[in-house]
């Protein structure tokens, strides 16, 4: 294998995990914060597709399809939150799997009444249609390079708004001690509300950035769920920071492992999950227990 097949493979790579960081972070900060499982994050990865084909197909910009996914979600997740999620504070867990399942079930429903079971595709804008040639034989499509531009740009932003704002040191000191913080006179209802419609949207989100490269198709969010789910914990629960590291070496794993090892590619992932808890079982970031 020459450099340039390297390089691909590794910007396919980070391209994996960039979008991988995106819907693993708001899993992260609902899990870590709010303390609720929430099995449907998928299906609303899944609902971001679907919204992309939709407002893409009507309006005929993938740019107001993103837009609009993206405010559809961040509504949708006020909503879910204020009417069911947060009576599942401080709840058993079992009872937010079921709620969540259902959630589930009626996302897949409202999607085959709607869409249907038939496989959509989604154009990238033409400007992004192109690909570069790195050799007489090889090119890379523009839109997977603005992929993992635009990913490294919310990635950025989520980062900041979590160390360098006050809304962002208050989801971090709720993550450390929320009894504490509750003491302090910081009102967490408003901040749970947001917190959890933030995840939903970058669920959607992610949805929405992969529609062009990869079918919509029904059930297309049930495997990210599960990727999702082993980035939260290689990275540890709570920790945005932890979820990039997590996703960028399940990326680099998956991508690699197909390329190298293609007979044991698909238990490649859980065996590097399986090693770092091993090495750390709190994630790679994961707080201690002390």
């Amino acid at each position: 294998m020459d450099l340039v097949t390297v390089g691909v493979q590794l910007l396919n790579a980070i391209q994996y995990g960039m979008v991988l960081f995106l819907v693993a972070s708001g899993l992260t900060l609902v899990f870590g914060i709010l303390g609720v499982i929430n099995l449907a994050h998928g299906a609303f990865y899944m609902f971001g597709a679907y919204l992309a084909y939709w407002i893409a197909a009507y309006t005929g910009s993938f740019w107001i399809a993103m837009i609009a996914g993206i405010a559809i979600a961040f509504v949708v997740g006020l909503v879910l939150e204020n009417v069911f999620i947060r009576r599942l504070y401080g709840r058993d867990h079992l009872v937010q799997v079921l709620l969540s399942f259902g959630l589930i079930l009626v996302i897949d429903e409202a999607r085959e009444i709607l869409f249907g079971k038939d496989v959509h595709s989604v154009a990238p804008p033409a400007w992004l249609s192109g690909s570069i040639q790195l050799t007489d034989n090889l090119s890379y499509p523009v839109y997977r390079l603005a992929i993992c531009g635009f990913c490294l740009i919310v990635a950025a932003l989520i980062f900041f708004v979590i160390t360098r704002t006050r809304i962002g040191m208050i989801v971090r000191a709720g993550a450390e001690n929320r009894e504490m913080t509750r003491v302090l006179g910081i009102k967490f209802d408003v901040v749970n509300r947001y917190v959890f419609a933030v995840g939903i949207a970058l669920a959607a989100l992610g949805g929405i950035v992969v529609a062009p490269i990869s079918t919509v198709f029904p059930g297309m969010g049930d495997g990210m769920l599960i990727l999702s789910f082993v980035v939260v914990v290689l990275g540890g629960i709570g920790s945005v920071a932890g979820a990039a590291v997590g996703a960028l070496l399940i990326g680099l794993t998956d991508t690699f492992g197909k390329v190298f090892f293609p007979s044991v590619s698909s238990i490649l992932i859980y065996v590097l999950m399986a090693a770092v808890l091993l090495w750390r079982p709190n994630g790679i970031l994961g707080r201690r227990e002390v």
